[in-house]
């Protein structure tokens, strides 16, 4: 366990990519609205306020940046899919996380966030579509997993793995619950990988 995570500290938020702060290395969080994305954020870092965390989904409307020291940050990203969002809105949500994921140098990896029991939306699809068209490698993150059985579980992984690899998408993935407290190692090792350059297990 990496205890640099537990640093995490807000650093700034911005509406476009090209007002980002300047940084060496940064992993990205991205999920549809309601999948528990600011929840596994807090988690990870052991501060249940970092990511702002709400009941109506679409809170976070903002790319906000956490620094872990060293010129490595923690991104979170809007949420996306959520149905009230205007059309205008959705168009703009679209056109930053293309620049975002396709022109941000510094951007290493990207963490999906999915309902263990809603994997695969069509929204998840279409921001898998943008992170392969970058440079980044991609680790799924199937969150709320203390809601099923560990053989609903197991179904689930190997559900949304097989659609994956048939759709040619490179990716690691894990379950993971904010409320258990599972898989927080597993998620801590990708992110040495991607922001220390630490060999994966």
């Amino acid at each position: 366990m990496n205890t640099v995570y537990f640093s995490a500290q807000f650093d700034s938020s911005a509406s476009d990519p090209y007002q980002c702060p300047e940084s060496l290395v940064e992993v990205a969080f991205a999920g549809r609205s309601n999948a528990g994305k600011s929840s596994a954020i807090n988690t990870l870092t052991r501060n249940g306020k970092l990511a702002r965390t709400s009941k109506t989904p679409g809170r976070t409307q903002l790319i906000n940046h956490f620094s872990i020291g060293n010129d490595r940050f923690l991104v979170d990203l809007p949420g996306y899919g959520y149905a009230q969002v205007s059309k205008t809105r959705q168009k703009q949500w679209q056109e930053a996380m293309t620049r975002y994921l396709i022109s941000r140098d510094s951007l290493r990896g990207l963490v999906l966030v999915m309902d263990i029991r809603h994997p695969l939306t069509d929204s998840d699809w279409q921001l898998i579509e943008l992170q392969q068209q970058g440079q980044t490698d991609l680790h799924i993150l199937l969150t709320k997993a203390d809601k099923l059985s560990r053989n609903q579980v197991a179904r689930s992984v190997g559900q949304v793995q097989a659609s994956l690899g048939e759709a040619g998408i490179d990716a690691t993935l894990q379950d993971f619950s904010a409320l258990k407290k599972q898989g927080i190692d597993d998620v801590h090792a990708v992110l040495d990988h991607w922001l220390f350059d630490k060999p994966l297990s």
